[in-house]
């Protein structure tokens, strides 16, 4: 097995981040560099930047903070938290012949803190692996819009990779159809339906070319054929006024009750860790819908997360963008 002597290769897995603490200042400042993000929010900053400092950044800490209070753990937050594990998880599995870093787009650890972390401990080839499972301007290409802005301040820089989306990769579809059949097989009803809540974005960013849409798309279509329930697929998280990708899913839930479906189960495919969207929108909030509509039974399915499924499959996709760079002896 390679040694960390002989090796300058490393990985460093990259996610959006979460404030420091569910506290309104921890989330304002987490806020704030979110949504001052141009791939985040494609409006011009002279008309943005006032309405977000002047109005969101004024009320909506104080609410999101209560939902953050709402899914905190004693390790802190859950995305955090989870992060931490897959990245222990995969040192294991690589038996430490590897050095893997982890990074938040957005918050601490930092992009930069980490890639410079890793440089000055020798590292001379570097794959980031950005955990969006499908391709989206406003998640994997900010992430490595700022590897590349720090990588401008360096005179010496590494080689860097990147992990290409894996939206239709069987090792992709193979671990979420395990990790759901085995969720699914635990439950103590039999849903009607199993809905696939991806992350929304603005319409408009499908207009100007985003795959995003057809990629959450493909997943859902790969994964339905695998799946022995009906699946539909919708988009959460809107925000803001435009028109945002559709079906949306607190619509979805609350329509389900009338048309006679009770029972159902959510997962959501693209989040590579269980999260605020997942653990209180659709947790909490999604089964207070469904439920208050007439449904009598909801049951939401955790991600991949550090499960044996999701640990199989990243470790095989990275080791096959290593190809070349590190092979285990």
């Amino acid at each position: 097995m390679s040694s960390l002597k002989d090796n300058d290769v490393g990985v460093l897995l990259i996610n959006l981040g979460t404030p420091d603490a569910p506290e309104p200042a921890a989330v304002r400042r987490y806020l704030a560099e979110f949504l001052s993000d141009p791939r985040v929010v494609e409006i011009s900053k002279l008309i943005w930047q006032p309405i977000l400092r002047g109005i969101i950044l004024r009320t909506r800490p104080a609410k999101s903070a209560e939902a953050y209070r709402q899914v905190w753990t004693d390790e802190g937050s859950p995305l955090l938290a989870i992060s931490k594990r897959q990245a222990a998880r995969l040192r294991e599995r690589f038996n430490d012949a590897i050095p893997v870093g982890l990074a938040m787009r957005y918050g601490s650890p930092s992009i930069g803190d980490e890639l410079s972390r890793m440089v000055d401990q020798g590292l001379r080839k570097i794959l980031l692996a950005p955990l969006y499972p499908q391709y989206c301007a406003a998640t994997t290409a900010t992430a490595v819009d700022l590897v590349f802005s720090q990588l401008a301040e360096m005179r010496d820089q590494p080689a860097i990779r990147t992990l290409p989306p894996y939206y239709d990769d069987p090792l992709y579809i193979g671990a979420l159809k395990a990790s759901i059949d085995r969720q699914l097989a635990a439950l103590d009803f039999t849903p009607e339906r199993l809905v696939l809540s991806f992350h929304g974005m603005p319409e408009r960013t499908r207009q100007l070319g985003d795959p995003y849409h057809d990629q959450c798309q493909t997943t859902a279509r790969l994964l339905a054929e695998q799946i022995d329930l009906p699946v539909d697929i919708a988009f959460q998280s809107r925000f803001g006024r435009a028109k945002w990708l559709e079906p949306a899913t607190d619509a979805t839930l609350a329509a389900y009750p009338a048309k006679g479906v009770k029972r159902i189960a959510i997962a959501a495919p693209g989040f590579s860790a269980d999260c605020l969207e997942t653990l209180e929108e659709l947790g909490i909030r999604g089964r207070e819908t469904f439920l208050s509509a007439g449904g009598t039974h909801f049951a939401r399915l955790d991600c991949l997360n550090d499960s044996d499924e999701g640990m199989k499959m990243l470790d095989a996709l990275i080791r096959r963008e290593l190809a070349g760079w590190w092979e285990a002896a």
